[in-house]
């Protein structure tokens, strides 16, 4: 199978990403300002195909395709997908019991730092896989990428590789904050410098991310997401990353008293954000084991 240039009804060049397969035409562009995040295509023959970039990456990637309608939920080692839901599962889990005041004072500050930086570390990992599941979707529905495995790619034109790229600078902006935060008492004077500041890009990079991820579902800056599991999947993750922000912006400790503007809204939303994340990230197993045809 050869591809084409995206060409739309009058034959004006659509973007380049999805290459369109021969005798293929697009009838309708789906779009969340300069990316494509849908196309209906028509064949010459008649038959009609749907393609989105979120269900196209999750099972269109050589790491990652399902092999039929019984593919397994709960076990599935062979799909990075799998592995991306466990990971944001576990590193979920401990953003969501280290805020906890009963968590701490059970297990002591020392291991409750543990924890979170543990969690990052699961957050990277996963962010990781999800990076290279992107960079190796095919670029042409319907036609299996062959080749070496890639690890890095300049492909601006693509909404998920800049969702994926940005999620995962934002892990290591949190791998930095908590690893910090292990050596830095809150009411040091080097204390925001340290810890804060990467906290702040590692919540910036997710809110981003969080919203192109949105609106790659979306198919627009401003539109409601659909009522499917990609939707409430979306809809978790930028709800998450919203609250992960929020506390970020309460964790700032004040230079005149050396204490946080808000500990308590810090916890709360912290705690909050990461039941999103892992309420959206038991929801990618389902999701990764469907069948998209």
């Amino acid at each position: 199978m050869t591809a084409s240039p995206a060409t739309g009804p009058q034959g004006s060049v659509a973007a380049a990403y999805p290459s369109v397969p021969e005798g293929w035409t697009v009838v309708e562009r789906r779009s969340a300002g300069p990316f494509t995040t849908g196309l209906t295509l028509v064949h010459r023959d008649g038959r009609r195909m749907e393609w989105s970039s979120r269900t196209h990456r999750k099972h269109a990637s050589r790491l990652s395709r399902t092999h039929g309608a019984r593919e397994g939920m709960l076990w599935a080692p062979h799909r990075a997908s799998w592995w991306i839901a466990v990971l944001f599962m576990v590193g979920s889990t401990c953003f969501l019991v280290g805020p906890l005041t009963g968590f701490i004072d059970l297990v002591g500050a020392r291991v409750d730092g543990l924890v979170f930086f543990v969690g990052s570390v699961f957050f990277t990992s996963a962010a990781a896989l999800q990076w290279l599941e992107t960079v190796n979707a095919d670029h042409v529905p319907g036609q299996r990428l062959h080749g070496r495995l890639r690890v890095l790619t300049w492909e601006p034109h693509r909404v998920d590789w800049w969702s994926s790229g940005v999620q995962l600078l934002g892990t290591l902006f949190f791998n930095v904050t908590t690893f910090r935060a292990l050596s830095t008492a809150p009411d040091a004077s080097a204390y925001d410098r340290v810890v804060w500041q990467p906290d702040a890009l590692g919540s910036v990079c997710f809110l981003v991310s969080g919203y192109l991820a949105y609106v790659e579902v979306a198919h627009g800056l401003l539109r409601l997401p659909p009522r499917t599991l990609e939707g409430t999947i979306g809809a978790l993750n930028l709800f998450g990353c919203l609250a992960f922000g929020v506390s970020a912006v309460a964790g700032f400790v004040l230079p005149a008293t050396g204490v946080e503007v808000n500990v308590s809204l810090t916890n709360a939303s912290t705690a909050v954000g990461a039941l999103a994340f892992l309420v959206g990230s038991a929801l990618l197993l389902p999701d990764g084991a469907r069948d998209p045809s």
